[in-house]
């Protein structure tokens, strides 16, 4: 689907459902585009649409290049973010002269949240470079949202692992479900840290862009600004990862723990058993000749023999705080 924005005063107008490009049109936004309509915007504006396939390269070189007066600059991103499992995606930027193309195969809120604060006023969008600025600030907005989240999560996880108590679960699926948590929040912040590096290569590219077109003082202070912002979501998402690690590491440690301890319970009660064993054993042979046979009391007397048997040794452990 093609989408154009025509610029009028400082804001954007949305095309009226035609697919035309007028020369006041400074964004084409491609979603999800089919080969014909790549092809009519390869025709008008002189340029490649990259394939999807070549938008997943990883290549910084098929990521941020330029070609035929173009620049191509390629991120990738997460949305979704607030699901319980983000989704990510590649978003390609086109910088082909004053007009901006993106391409993407996905629909993240990053983009109605940068059309709704153009529409209120709060952005302008006179050239084709705010415009891209606009929606990485947004992209970065978005992915500061995540972090927030996930801190939240790790939060939460870190109580529950250090605080865990019994309830209809028993302990054990506790620490199962724990480490399921811990993993995922593992897997969403490497994703995470994945995309920030992306940005940082875009936004460096973005920065010698527009140094070369000159008189862009004011967008390149936004792109420094962006920069630091990225910079600070990669160092607070590297302290993420060293604490998903150690709640990792604690978790499995307790599922120890508590293998260990069930193992214990098993061996002292193993051991508490032996002696009332061995006295069932001696009395259980077939001999004929016993002397505690035909004595009356030889039932009673066993079986107390084999309760205080088994007693004396778990009032011992019990003492030692083996059990």
């Amino acid at each position: 689907m093609i989408t154009t924005y025509d610029l009028q005063g400082s804001g954007l107008v949305k095309s009226d459902g035609q697919i035309q490009l007028k020369a006041t049109s400074i964004w084409i936004d491609l979603l999800n585009p089919t080969k014909e309509e790549d092809h009519f915007v390869e025709k008008q504006l002189g340029i490649s649409i990259p394939t999807r396939a070549e938008t997943r390269e990883i290549e910084a070189s098929n990521r941020l290049y330029q070609e035929t007066g173009a620049h191509y600059m390629t991120a990738f991103i997460l949305f979704n973010a607030e699901s319980l499992m983000p989704s990510t995606s590649n978003v390609t930027f086109i910088l082909a002269g004053n007009r901006l193309v993106t391409v993407r195969y996905c629909e993240p809120k990053a983009f109605p949240l940068f059309l709704a604060r153009v529409d209120k006023g709060d952005l302008t969008c006179q050239t084709a470079g705010a415009i891209m600025m606009g929606l990485v600030e947004a992209i970065i907005h978005r992915a500061a949202d995540l972090i927030e989240r996930i801190q939240d999560e790790v939060e939460k996880t870190a109580h529950a692992v250090f605080d865990i108590k019994n309830g209809d679960q028993t302990r054990g699926r506790g620490l199962d479900l724990l480490l399921r948590a811990a993993g995922k929040e593992g897997d969403i912040t490497s994703r995470a840290q994945e995309s920030a590096f992306s940005l940082d290569r875009l936004l460096t590219y973005f920065s010698h862009v527009l140094k070369e077109r000159g008189n862009e003082t004011v967008l390149l202070q936004r792109v420094e600004i962006a920069h630091r912002d990225v910079h600070s979501l990669m160092e607070h998402m590297r302290f993420l990862t060293g604490r998903i690690a150690f709640l990792l590491d604690a978790t499995l440690g307790m599922i120890n723990i508590e293998q260990n301890t069930i193992i214990k319970i098993f061996s002292v009660a193993s051991v508490a058993l032996m002696p009332p064993t061995l006295i069932a054993s001696i009395y259980g042979m077939n001999f004929k000749f016993m002397p505690e046979l035909e004595h009356p009391w030889g039932y009673p007397i066993a079986v107390a023999m084999m309760v205080l048997s088994a007693v004396i040794p778990f009032v011992y452990f019990r003492r030692k705080g083996w059990f």
